[in-house]
């Protein structure tokens, strides 16, 4: 015997088009999607049966999802909250082990807590120690380093230093000035094979010392270039060749402004560094922190001097290195080696071995 014809559902504008967002939308749960396609063919009527069998689910299915939308609309068609496992571990043990992570420290002289030490102290298990912190963004192996400048008109300086970055004066160039000492100049014994199909590039696992070099470079903010030269030795006389070499570079018609520390040599026996060797330097903004902020070049040039053309590279003697390009840039003088160092000669190069007395 037929089924009963069951009374259409009535939808709202509103309701209707969210039943068919979900019922085309991708991301809408397969079940969800279902639900919203039944109510949309009751609301356009038919029997429990040719909706089941147009649909290709139960009768039964049908007709519990209807009624449910009839007595709770849209919020009927979503699932209900399942039970599960109840809470094993309250908010007070979680507080407690907040608190102690905080404001104590492990008692058996760690230097912090670790989720084992905290699990033994709190009688919790360690997988739950590391959910905790992690819901708390809590890491105790992690330290970061700050420092309070003791200077009174810091802020002052600071603001005056990234304000000349940040708003240059007109026709001007900011240059970033600094150096690096003490860089190994290394080589690898054997040509670094390229990469092929298959196969990574390679190298050999040993090196050759080239001895070390100073690097000196001046960084351009706004534009990202490099002025940069590389010296044997890390004294007062190459920084003064490398503002040579600045003032080469950048054009005549900029005012040149450099940002740069004190710059002080143990080499200089006057102990005052940069602002010794050109007394007709311009004041600098800010003399602790060397800032030559004054449209100026006699940071490179006094105005008494002649003009004098860049200085040339120096003229070294050809190696019979595999790579040449790697020392290339090196002033190189005869390497003297020390019987106390644990340092392996270059066997291309003569070296001269000083036996202790």
């Amino acid at each position: 015997m037929p089924s009963p014809k069951a009374e259409p559902v009535v939808l709202t504008d509103e309701e209707r088009s969210v039943l068919v967002g979900w019922s085309r939308r991708r991301k809408t749960a397969q079940a969800l999607a279902l639900r919203s396609r039944i109510i949309l063919a009751s609301a356009d009527g038919g029997t429990n049966g040719e909706i089941a069998e147009r649909l290709g689910v139960g009768r039964q299915m049908v007709s519990k999802w209807r009624a449910r939308f009839v007595a709770e609309r849209l919020e009927g068609l979503s699932d209900e909250p399942r039970p599960g496992r109840p809470r094993v571990i309250g908010d007070e043990q979680i507080e407690a082990l907040i608190t102690k992570t905080l404001e104590e420290e492990p008692a058996n002289g760690d230097s912090h807590w670790s989720t084992r030490s905290m699990a033994a102290q709190t009688g919790l298990n360690q997988t739950a120690v590391s959910r905790i912190w992690r819901a708390f963004g809590l890491k105790p192996h992690a330290v970061q380093s700050w420092k309070l400048s003791t200077d009174p008109l810091f802020v002052d300086k600071v603001r005056d230093v990234v304000g000349l970055y940040l708003s240059p004066p007109e026709n001007a160039l900011v240059l970033a000035v600094d150096e690096k000492s003490n860089i190994q100049a290394l080589d690898r014994s054997a040509p670094i094979l390229p990469m092929l199909p298959t196969t990574p590039a390679r190298m050999s696992h040993d090196y050759i010392r080239h001895g070390t070099t100073s690097l000196f470079a001046a960084f351009d903010i706004k534009s990202g270039s490099v002025i940069a030269q590389q010296y044997r030795r890390h004294r007062h006389q190459e920084f003064l060749r490398f503002l040579k070499i600045i003032d080469a570079a950048v054009p005549k018609d900029l005012d040149l402004h450099l940002v740069l520390d004190n710059l002080r040599h143990p080499q200089d026996p006057a102990g005052e560094g940069l602002a010794d060797q050109t007394s007709s330097l311009p004041p600098a903004l800010h003399p602790h922190q060397r800032l030559l902020a004054q449209p100026r070049r006699t940071v490179v040039r006094r105005a008494h001097q002649p003009q004098t053309p860049p200085l040339s590279a120096p003229q070294r003697h050809r190696t019979r290195s595999r790579h040449p390009t790697v020392d290339q840039p090196l002033e190189r003088r005869s390497q003297t080696l020390r019987l106390d160092q644990d340092r392996r000669p270059d066997p291309r190069h003569p070296c001269r071995i000083l036996h202790a007395n």
